[in-house]
C-alpha cells in the first residue's frame, strides 16, 4: 500500500515505543521492559529524587548511555526526508530518547519529555543536556536538577498536551507508528484527528485495540514506514 503524501497539507506522525525499539532502545513495559528489571519506586518518581537525587540520576545517566549507544533507524530517516520536501509535517512522540531529532527531525512535540533535558522546578528552567553523563547535576541556585521527563506519578505538561492537540486537530493525514494509543491522552489523538476529517493509518507490527477506529491498517515495522509512502 503506498500513501500519496502530495494529496495532503499538514501531515502529523504520531510515534510511541515500537518505534524506539527496532532500534534497540529499551521499553518500559512490554517483554523485556526496564520496570521488569527495576522498581520504578526506586528510580522515576518525584518521591525518590526528592530522597535520593543522585541514586536517580546515576540511574537516568545509565539509560542515557544506553540509549546513546542506539542508532535511527531507516524509519526516522525516511520522516526527517519528508520534512525536507514538504511545507507541513509534524512529529508527536510519547518517546522521551530524542531519536527523532538525532535524525535531522525538526516540529518534535514531546509527550512524555526528554532524555537530554533537565530541569530546576524551584527556578523554572529547562536546560538541554546532551552527552551519556550529565554536565552539571545541580542548578545555580543549589538544588538537583531532575531529568525533564514524565516519572510515574507526574502529570502530563498541559501546555505539550494542547500543542499537540491543535496539531493533530488541523491536519488532513495521520499516521500511528509503533503504539498501541491506550494511555491516554494519547489514547484520544487518533480520534480527535478522525473527527477533524484527517485521513487516519496505523503502522505497527500487530493490530491494536484502536485498529478499527483507522482508515488504513499497515501490519509491518516502523523501520518500513518509508516503503510506503509517495513522495
Amino acid at each position: 500500500m503506498f500513501i500519496d503524501i502530495k494529496k495532503y497539507n499538514k501531515i502529523v506522525f504520531f510515534t510511541g515505543a515500537g518505534m524506539s525499539a527496532e532500534s534497540g532502545v529499551p521499553t518500559y513495559r512490554g517483554s523485556g521492559g526496564i520496570w521488569h528489571k527495576y522498581n520504578w519506586e526506586e528510580f522515576a518518581c518525584q518521591n525518590a529524587f526528592e530522597k535520593t537525587p543522585s541514586k536517580v540520576l546515576d540511574f537516568h545517566e545509565r539509560r542515557r548511555k544506553s540509549v546513546s549507544e542506539c542508532q535511527p533507524h531507516s524509519g526516522y530517516k525516511s520522516i526527517s526526508d519528508l520534512q525536507k520536501l514538504h511545507d507541513s509535517v509534524t512529529v508527536v512522540t510519547q518517546n522521551i530518547d530524542g531519536m527523532h531529532q538525532r535524525a535531522s527531525t525538526n516540529n518534535v512535540i514531546e509527550l512524555h519529555g526528554s532524555l537530554w533535558r533537565l530541569r530546576c522546578d524551584d527556578c523554572g528552567i529547562a536546560i538541554e543536556d546532551i552527552g551519556e553523563s550529565f554536565a552539571n547535576k545541580k542548578c545555580k541556585c543549589g538544588k538537583y536538577l531532575r531529568p525533564d521527563i514524565v516519572w510515574f506519578g507526574d502529570m502530563l505538561n498541559p501546555q505539550v498536551i494542547q500543542q499537540a492537540s491543535e496539531v493533530i486537530q488541523k491536519c488532513d493525514l495521520f499516521i500511528s507508528i509503533g503504539t498501541s494509543g491506550v494511555v491516554w491522552p494519547a489514547a484520544g489523538f487518533p480520534l480527535e484527528a478522525k473527527n477533524n476529517g484527517a485521513h487516519c493509518i496505523e503502522m505497527n507490527t500487530e493490530r491494536t485495540e484502536l485498529s478499527y477506529l483507522f482508515d488504513e491498517v499497515i501490519e509491518g515495522k516502523a523501520s518500513e514506514v518509508g516503503k510506503h509512502m509517495s513522495f
